[in-house]
């Protein structure tokens, strides 16, 4: 499975992107989806998931309410809309493909995408 994150850029606090993931090679449909997100100096952090039946998600407390994550199987593309951007936002944000478990453990990711840079100014 290949994964190209895209949707990244600078954007005032309060401002919202939409984060888009495809992948090629394996629909990712039967497996759980991720997005995570890393600042400098910082451990990858488990942004939010899509369970591998698409039936359950999850969200981070610092992302709830805010972050939306949604697919479309047709696409293969999972997206991660982010609204009310704040500037601890700012990070390099990727996409994950988790096989065997929930998509929310960096360890345990199967497939990563090429981050996205997001930045958000105050």
């Amino acid at each position: 499975v290949q994964l190209q994150a895209s949707g990244g850029g600078l954007v005032q606090a309060g401002g919202s992107l939409r984060l888009s993931c495809a992948a090629s090679g394996r629909t990712f449909s039967s497996y759980a989806v991720g997005w995570f997100r890393q600042a400098p100096g910082k451990e990858r952090e488990s942004v939010a998931a899509f369970s591998w039946s698409g039936s359950a998600t999850y969200y981070a407390n610092s992302v709830k309410g805010r972050f939306t994550i949604s697919r479309d199987n047709a696409k293969n593309t999972v997206y991660l809309q982010m609204n009310s951007l704040k500037p601890e936002d700012t990070a390099v944000y990727y996409c994950a493909v988790d096989r065997w478990s929930t998509g929310t453990v960096a360890s345990r990711v199967d497939y990563w995408g090429k981050g996205t840079q997001v930045t958000v100014s105050s």
